[in-house]
């Protein structure tokens, strides 16, 4: 079932993450090894609609909608910077440091969230 939601058109990017950790056995162990914590985002398009998302690499290494169980941590950002975060065209510091991108939950495990990024960028299609 396609992440993909037209109403957000960075929500591609979920699809092109859950294709990375779909892609390899040993990925998806490597990457729940490396972030051991279940990412949910919640982003805002340009009506004003908010959705969410989440990237369990705590147990199934897999993707999906909705905020998840227990999220470790919570990013709340718009469709355009989260495109742009996965795009590589922004830096999750400075959106964090502009008051772009809120975080709820363990700081700390936001910062594993970077290399699962760079896997998606090379596959998204935004």
């Amino acid at each position: 079932m396609p992440l993909q939601n037209d109403k957000f058109p960075s929500s591609a990017a979920f699809d092109a993450i859950s294709e990375a950790l779909a892609g390899s056995d040993e990925a998806r162990k490597d990457a729940i090894k490396q972030a051991n914590a279940v990412f949910a985002f919640t982003l805002k398009n340009k009506a004003g609609e908010t959705e969410s998302w989440h990237i369990d690499l705590k147990d199934s290494g897999k993707v999906a909608t909705g905020a998840g169980a227990k999220p470790t941590v919570t990013l709340s950002l718009s469709d355009e910077d989260f495109g742009n975060l996965v795009l590589g065209k922004a830096n999750a510091q400075r959106l964090f440091m502009s008051g772009k991108l809120k975080i709820k939950g363990d700081i700390m495990k936001a910062t594993k969230l970077d290399p699962i990024m760079k896997k998606a960028q090379g596959q998204a299609k935004l």
